[in-house]
């Protein structure tokens, strides 16, 4: 009763594609309860995510066409033609079991090492479960996936680290500040790297923020989505003694904060650390003012140049990880040859008969 996946990722296809093949909740629940009923899989599990949909499913007859069935199952429930090239994949075992451990441990993902597919996969295995749709074989390998993902947290690094620029802003933050929940952030030009810094701030317990936008409107619209508060572009300063965080972003063609003009304001607020995160091309930030005490100031390169160096701190974890994968997958598909009749029922026979 071999697993295979089959769908479309990131690697394959462009999102207009994966939109078009994407499963809402409720669609999942159908879809599973469609993939029994027609006799297409005795076992599924539909993951649905931004980058990636994919049906993980097992039949008692080791049916060879269960790939192609799965492809026309996701076109015929979607309404859509027949898709042409290499935009769907199909992987049997051992190929589907690397698939999923690699997906569970953020390996597969846009972004490598990410955790937040764990997650996922975590939900839709959970929603696939309580719709009986699991048996004995996908329980156990999806289980082994979760496992799997744990190890790979506590043995490698290729997790560690942040590889985008707002979440290495974050990280700044957190190195500087002991804790970012009395924190204020103050942005300063309502740009879309300003506001994915901002967000992620707010979103690990800074306690406010001020947006400051020559477009007034803007930044009404930017602060009413951050439950912060909008000032006025020419009275930042006055705010100034309140706030630990400036990210700054204007399309000025000079420096909004020069050193002459911080060490005016640094007076207002005593030793307290500031940090400044210049992420404007030009900058918007004189470089002179990581010269003054307790000030921290980070350009846009300084950020990219930190993310590339954690990138590639986890492109060389994954061998490791790869290894480790490897491992535990011979260890399930051993287990799972050893007790074949274990894993010969789907869930919803096992508790039909109990």
């Amino acid at each position: 009763m071999p697993i295979v996946v089959s769908g479309l990722s990131h690697h394959s296809s462009p999102v207009e594609l994966r939109e078009r093949f994407a499963f809402s909740n409720a669609q999942i629940v159908d879809a599973l309860g469609q993939l029994h009923e027609r006799g297409i899989a005795d076992e599924a599990v539909i993951l649905s995510t931004c980058n990636r949909v994919e049906i993980y499913a097992a039949t008692r007859n080791n049916d060879p066409a269960l790939g192609q069935a799965l492809h026309q199952f996701l076109c015929d429930f979607h309404g859509l033609g027949p898709v042409s090239g290499d935009e769907l994949y199909t992987h049997r075992d051992p190929q589907s079991v690397d698939h999923l451990f690699r997906v569970s441990c953020g390996i597969d993902s846009m972004v490598l090492g990410e955790t937040e597919i764990l997650g996922q996969l975590k939900q839709a295995y959970k929603l696939a479960h309580a719709e009986k749709a699991t048996g004995a074989l996908l329980n156990k390998t999806f289980q082994k996936a979760f496992n799997v993902a744990k190890l790979v947290r506590s043995e490698t690094q290729i997790q560690r680290g942040s590889i985008s620029v707002s979440s290495v802003a974050v990280e700044l933050a957190e190195s500087i500040f002991d804790s970012l929940k009395s924190r204020q952030v103050l942005v300063i030009g309502a740009g879309d790297t300003s506001e994915k810094a901002a967000r992620a701030l707010k979103s690990r317990g800074a306690q406010s923020v001020l947006v400051s936008n020559r477009s007034h409107d803007r930044a009404v619209t930017l602060a009413t989505e951050l439950a912060g508060r909008a000032i006025g572009f020419d009275t930042w300063k006055q705010e100034f003694k309140q706030v630990d965080i400036i990210i700054s972003s204007t399309a000025a063609p000079h420096y909004v904060l020069t050193r002459d003009k911080l060490e005016g304001l640094l007076r207002q607020r005593g030793h307290r650390p500031l940090l400044l995160v210049d992420i404007a091309v030009p900058r918007d930030i004189d470089p002179d003012c990581n010269q003054l005490e307790n000030v921290y100031v980070y350009n846009i390169d300084d950020l990219q140049g930190i993310a590339k160096q954690y990138l590639e701190q986890r492109k060389a974890e994954l061998e490791l990880c790869k290894r480790l994968i490897a491992r535990k997958r011979n260890e399930l598909l051993d287990s799972l040859q050893s007790h074949p009749g274990k894993t010969n029922l789907g869930l919803r026979e096992q508790q039909a008969g109990s």
